[in-house]
């Protein structure tokens, strides 16, 4: 018989002690020991209790997010499709009571266990990140990465190119932060980039309307004495405040009397406000731009030179990382709304007719945590779903697109995300960009509630025609075809001596007109020409043909390959939120010490790999610790060395702070047997093994190639002093 007692089990944000005494025949089959021995630690953990709780508390709050989804998607088509003031008011009672019900099971089952007040002094106090401008007050929406900010910014970026640029032989390039009007103009940000704000008529100061009109209807509800009415109708109108019209808003502002926070002034009536920042290139003024509010122009345009470099080749994809700059009105929620911010995207070109990916049948059985429109708008919660039902069910349009939402996946979760926390919303009718053929948001859950932190979009071929059509050149990928296409054209060719001589340098105008002039238009603009003169717009000028001028001519013509604009899948990740949302999935306190902070970072992004600890601060130690960092450096392991006279426990607390993952610390039994004990930060054991492996060892850890788990069994545990 073989007895066990006392079996220790790790979770990752704490350790349970359960005292089990199970007992087995050695002639039992190995794999019914197992099963008794995991039956035997779920009925001492509860564990199928706890799991059904927690399935119970997640199921409840979906539906209910879900139908809060739903109600918001019937005021706004309601609100579209002109429907009764009845009907408008009947579809804003029912959101606002789904509301309701969703707040109170939020706040029932909200995480009592995370302290924001105490993680915002965490990353301000070991400078993580902060306010820029401080000593000047600071502007809002602009903040400065630490040095552990900046190092775990670097590692997501490094982690990301290997992840998208190696694995899916992707080309990185770097476009200008300043873009030129025309180009911002073509892609449609210089008109429709806005949200709605109301100004400070005595100040000057301004604030997003909607967001104001929220926190007005906040403060209306808090009154004492409010009548059941009263509250009703202001909280409809605060759940609503992001669906109104600019004139909705003005008629709103006017009812309740809404001034200026703080200085109680007049407002200005709602206005679009673009979220670009303007700026002139060069001293004339002649050329005005923008800072780039996206990356994806910048590599639409750089197309024909990709696909040249690609053997005039699909698919291939290109990829930028870099800053991007959003002149919000009201920033606010620390690093998710900002001015000036970090992105990392792919844009994958692709045939529009074979959106197929070759690696598809690699991750076909892979499950994902999808929230559809279908599902939002039948108020079922999101599901987890392998990608290749979802694409087979039209879940997800393609296969591109498929793959993508998978790596996407299988980045976050690599670099530490929780993936509890993590799900993708498809948008829904009333979201969809005119010219996507479908997109996906991976939101995290944060302290803030669920927040977009990566979208996926099939954007089609919208992008490029823009800017073939205003820069006037064609930006086309082509097939050659394994047998050729017979088509007839209907072909418009001008008399180029009676047009030159009538139009003189115009004249060119006409003839690119006519060249690109489809067999519908060829044929419509004949039938005109048959009844008298006919006068074309062409860049706002007018000119008068007739048919001297201009032959109708019916031709076939034989083709030995097909032009076609291809289409784009973007995946773009805005990286400051990410990291935010990683930090705070990453915050912990030990068990039973609320104030020993530490965060439970991903070897491969914390910020740095290893500790260097000396035992005390005597001189004796500094020939050991100067081997240990020569080896470190060589190997390219980033280090933190703290040798101050603190004790060893305070430094391993300061280390975990900071989420360096393993510690080395040099004792006096290193002056014997050059040996030296390596700590690992979430179980808090040690091992005791040679300086010489300590450099190999710790880079595998870091890189994910073994875990602790394999150190612990090949190297002895030991007892610490201090954890």
């Amino acid at each position: 018989m073989l007895a066990l007692n006392r079996l220790t089990f790790c979770r990752l944000d704490k350790v349970w002690a359960a005292s089990i005494s199970v007992e087995f025949c050695l002639s039992r089959p190995l794999d019914a020991i197992i099963t008794s021995l995991f039956r035997s630690v779920c009925r001492t953990l509860q564990l199928p209790r706890l799991l059904r709780v927690a399935r119970t508390t997640m199921s409840t709050r979906k539906q209910l997010e879900a139908l809060v989804d739903e109600a918001k998607c019937r005021v706004r088509d309601l609100r579209k499709s002109g429907a009764s003031k009845e009907e408008l008011l009947s579809a804003m009672n029912e959101l606002d009571i789904k509301k309701k019900e969703l707040n109170v099971e939020i706040e029932r089952t909200k995480d009592k266990s995370f302290n924001r007040e105490g993680f915002e002094d965490l990353m301000k106090r070991r400078f993580f990140y902060g306010p820029s401008f401080e000593i000047y007050g600071g502007v809002a929406g602009l903040y400065d990465y630490g040095p552990t900010g900046c190092s775990i910014m670097n590692n997501i970026q490094q982690e990301w190119r290997r992840h998208f640029i190696l694995e899916d032989n992707i080309f990185e390039i770097s476009c200008p932060a300043m873009t030129p009007f025309r180009v911002l103009d073509a892609s449609g940000h210089a008109k429709r980039f806005a949200d709605i704000m109301v100004k400070d008529m005595q100040t000057g100061d301004c604030h997003r309307a909607d967001h104001l009109l929220e926190d007005v209807m906040a403060q209306m509800l808090r009154q004492d004495g409010l009548g059941s009415e009263d509250a009703e109708e202001y909280s409809r109108v605060q759940a609503m405040a992001d669906t109104y019209t600019k004139e909705e808003l003005q008629e709103l502002f006017v009812k309740y009397n809404i001034k200026a926070p703080i200085t109680g002034n007049e407002l200005s009536e709602p206005i679009d406000f673009n979220m670009m920042f303007k700026t002139e290139i060069g001293p004339t003024g002649d050329n005005p731009g923008f800072l780039r509010p996206e990356l994806a122009q910048g590599i639409f345009l750089a197309f024909k030179r990709l696909y040249d470099f690609n053997g005039n080749r699909l698919p291939f994809g290109g990829a930028q990382i870099g800053t991007a700059y959003r002149n919000e009105i009201s920033p606010r929620s620390a690093l998710l709304r900002v001015r000036e911010f970090p992105l990392a995207e792919v844009e994958y070109f692709i045939d529009p007719e074979k959106k197929d990916h070759p690696k598809f049948e690699d991750v076909m059985g892979v499950e994902l945590p999808l929230y559809s429109a279908d599902d939002q708008e039948h108020a079922h919660p999101f599901k987890s779903v392998t990608i290749g039902d979802a694409v087979k069910k039209g879940i997800v349009a393609n296969q591109t697109l498929g793959y993508y939402l998978v790596r996407i996946y299988k980045f976050l979760i690599k670099i530490g995300t929780d993936p509890l926390k993590l799900r993708f919303r498809q948008h829904m009718r009333n979201e969809m960009a005119h010219y996507a053929c479908d997109c996906w948001d991976c939101e995290l859950q944060t302290s803030y509630g669920w927040v977009e932190c990566v979208g996926c979009a099939d954007r089609s071929c919208y992008d490029l025609e823009c800017h073939a059509k205003a820069a006037g050149q064609e930006i086309l990928a082509s097939e050659r075809l394994d047998e050729p296409i017979i088509r007839q054209r209907v072909v418009a060719e001008a008399n180029k001596g009676i047009v030159g001589k009538k139009f003189r340098k115009e004249a060119k105008s006409l003839f690119a007109f006519l060249e690109q002039l489809s067999n519908e238009a060829v044929e419509e603009l004949e039938t005109k020409l048959e009844d008298g003169p006919v006068v074309l717009v062409i860049e706002g000028k007018d000119f008068e043909v007739d048919s001297n001028m201009i032959t109708i001519k019916r031709k076939e013509e034989k083709l030995f390959e097909r032009k076609f604009v291809p289409s784009v899948i973007e995946p773009s990740f805005g990286l400051g939120r990410i990291i935010y949302a990683l930090l705070e999935h990453s915050y912990q306190c030990r068990e039973n010490d609320e104030q020993r902070q530490w965060l439970k970072l991903s070897p491969i992004v914390a910020p740095v790999k290893c500790s260097l600890l000396p035992l005390s601060n005597k001189a004796e130690f500094d020939p050991w610790l100067k081997e240990l960092e020569k080896t470190m450096t060589h190997e390219g392991i980033s280090y933190l060395k703290d040798a101050s006279g603190a004790s060893i426990g305070r430094r391993y607390a300061r280390t975990d702070e900071i989420g360096i993952p393993f510690g080395v610390t040099v004792d006096f039994d290193t002056f014997k047997d050059r040996t030296v004990t390596l700590r690992d930060r979430n179980t808090m054991t040690q091992v005791r093994l040679r300086m010489d492996d300590v450099p190999r060892v710790v880079g595998q850890l870091s890189r994910g190639q073994i875990t602790w788990n394999d150190v612990s069994d090949k190297y002895r545990l030991c007892d610490s002093g201090s954890q």
